[in-house]
């Protein structure tokens, strides 16, 4: 099973150019990171997992320029983005970083495309939060016609362009590999197989259920059944949860570092060697 890892990466933290190197030279598969453009201190919206929001939450590097240094000082590293809030970035801007990032590391980037949870923080893009389904997909579609062969356009109800010239393009022709996160169930799981290689489920809770029902759709749809990717993620790793993961056909997973300092990621790190 290939392990690749997930941080916040923040101003306080191990820097992405030290961690990149690390975790190549142990032989990790990829490094993943998280975005939150700001946090708006006076939030209606409380965190999904209950109590405070954690203090890296609102000092989160952009992950793309985290990435960039981290592709330039590996060369097997993959790239990951866990999620990537594809609502609030305007999809042409992010279309150009996606192909560069994945132009330059040559096509080692996935990106993780995700809905968001913090209202505020979407506010403040303009983004209404009942649209923000719909806004993804608009977005994904744009992406997608500015990332193809030929010059083509894309009109939608919240993002259009004409058809244009725009490189570079994702490496293996069409879009880096795409996985998309958020809790299952039908309309997730209808996206997934619409615009997507895959799921990125944080955590890996009830997958026995999940993963079958995903790929009946998958399947439904016409899919190639090999082609799907299912990749737990923020994981906290034992041997019977990577066993579990093996079962049900997993071939990856990203493990959760903590967002602390080189010495304290190190020594995590080095026990997580241990699975690999």
């Amino acid at each position: 099973m290939r392990i690749a890892a997930t941080i916040f990466l923040t101003d306080e933290t191990i820097t992405p150019v030290r961690l990149a190197r690390e975790l190549e030279q142990r032989g990790f598969a990829g490094l993943y990171v998280p975005e939150h453009t700001h946090i708006p201190v006076e939030r209606a919206t409380g965190f999904p997992a209950g109590g405070e929001l954690p203090r890296e939450y609102g000092r989160t590097l952009d992950p793309f320029v985290a990435l960039a240094q981290a592709a330039a000082v590996t060369e097997r590293l993959e790239l990951g983005t866990g999620i990537t809030l594809v609502a609030q970035h305007d999809p042409i801007d992010l279309a150009k970083q996606v192909a560069t990032l994945d132009h330059l590391s040559g096509g080692r980037l996935t990106l993780g495309v995700g809905f968001g949870w913090n209202r505020e923080e979407a506010a403040d893009h303009g983004v209404e939060w009942k649209t923000r389904r719909a806004r993804v997909r608009d977005h994904m579609g744009l992406m997608r016609a500015l990332w193809a062969d030929q010059p083509t356009g894309y009109e939608g109800e919240f993002a259009s362009v004409r058809p244009s010239l725009a490189f570079p393009k994702p490496v293996r022709g069409g879009a880096p590999r795409i996985l998309l996160g958020g809790a299952a169930g039908p309309t997730l799981f209808d996206d997934i197989v619409a615009h997507a290689d895959g799921w990125l489920p944080i955590g890996g809770s009830g997958l026995s259920d999940n993963v079958p029902a995903l790929r009946r759709a998958w399947e439904r749809a016409g899919r190639d059944p090999e082609a799907l990717r299912v990749v737990p993620y923020a994981v906290r790793p034992t041997p019977g949860k990577l066993a579990h993961y093996a079962g049900l056909g997993v071939d990856e997973v990203v493990v959760q570092l903590p967002p602390a300092g080189a010495d304290e990621v190190l020594r995590v790190l080095d026990d997580y060697a241990r699975y690999l």
